[in-house]
């Protein structure tokens, strides 16, 4: 069983741990059998939470929702809609969704991941048309803008690095939730000398990156603290929770791969914080990418190849 990794901060500013929501995405079953397999593995009741959405209940991990993951889910309005969607099925996965968890339980996840592929159940690399995903909502430490730029500038920096090494699924690369940082944010996070505050980090991520189709999405924490600015720039998020999280959401969903694990992508997010949480690695990244973009005649598409120049021998990604 893999280890797992320990983030830099485990803790939040007033001592209480920080836990992790989980949300895994599969096909092969529907919504009734990923209740039933959530309640035979932690407990809990299994009720009807709506047409295409199931709810286990009182679980010794908390409550578990189960949903048929689609924006059509609730808009789905009689039979000839409803046949519809369940053509789909094909193409459009079943997640499960935990409340926050401490990091040690998520080899249990692991086991419900198992107790599902074992059952049926698949992932990303059973097709190509399958953007099976896995999701991690990390809390923060705090709401100051110290507990959020390092990682947002560590993750924008590696990001391309990272996909390299973990041999992304091609499905995964084709759909717009992956897309990378725009240069413009990596240029400004990168800029020496700026006296940053919260709010001047949401007015540039807000202007250079009003997007929800990232790996790794800040407009919920950003939410949290400017709630008007940021459905006024991004109007899908009128209707998203805020939180004090990250929501991280690169990797693929590899359920019935056997050498695939949720702890595995815990311990890549937390290799991300531990860049963060190295000031001099991040320095030196940062003035890489500088001298990156300065060149006469700067290669797009070739910033992973230079920044593993330092990061090869100072990051060990799992």
């Amino acid at each position: 069983m893999t280890d797992i990794s320990a983030l830099p901060h485990p803790h939040r500013h007033d001592g209480s741990p920080r836990k992790v929501g989980i949300e895994v995405e599969c096909g092969g079953l529907r919504e009734d059998r990923v209740a039933d397999l959530v309640a035979a593995r932690f407990g809990g009741e299994v009720e009807t939470s709506g047409a295409y959405a199931r709810l286990v209940r009182g679980s010794r991990i908390g409550d578990v929702e189960i949903l048929l993951d689609t924006a059509l889910r609730d808009k789905v309005n009689g039979a000839v809609s409803r046949a519809g969607l369940d053509l789909g099925r094909a193409v459009i996965p079943v997640e499960f969704v935990t409340e926050p968890l401490a990091p040690e339980t998520l080899p249990e996840i692991d086991a419900l991941c198992r107790d599902l592929a074992q059952d049926g159940a698949f992932g990303t690399q059973d097709g190509v048309a399958l953007g099976f995903g896995v999701h991690l909502n990390v809390a923060l430490p705090g709401m100051q803008v110290d507990d959020i730029l390092p990682t947002l500038t560590a993750f924008a920096l590696i990001e391309d690095w990272m996909r390299g090494r973990m041999a992304l699924d091609p499905s995964r690369r084709l759909l717009p939730f992956v897309d990378t940082y725009p240069t413009a944010l990596l240029d400004r996070l990168c800029e020496p000398g700026v006296e940053w505050t919260l709010d001047r980090l949401a007015a540039t991520y807000l202007e250079l990156s009003p997007s929800r189709n990232h790996a790794l999405d800040a407009l919920p924490i950003l939410k949290e603290a400017y709630p008007d600015r940021v459905v006024a720039a991004v109007p899908q998020m009128g209707h998203k929770s805020a939180r004090p999280a990250w929501h991280y959401r690169l990797p693929d969903a590899r359920i019935d791969d056997p050498e695939w694990s949720v702890v595995l992508e815990w311990n890549r997010w937390c290799a991300v914080e531990r860049v963060a949480d190295d000031r001099d690695l991040l320095d030196r990244l940062k003035a890489h990418w500088r001298d990156y973009r300065a060149r006469i005649l700067p290669i797009p598409g070739q910033w992973a190849s230079v920044s593993a120049e330092i990061l090869d021998e100072a990051v060990a990604l799992p």
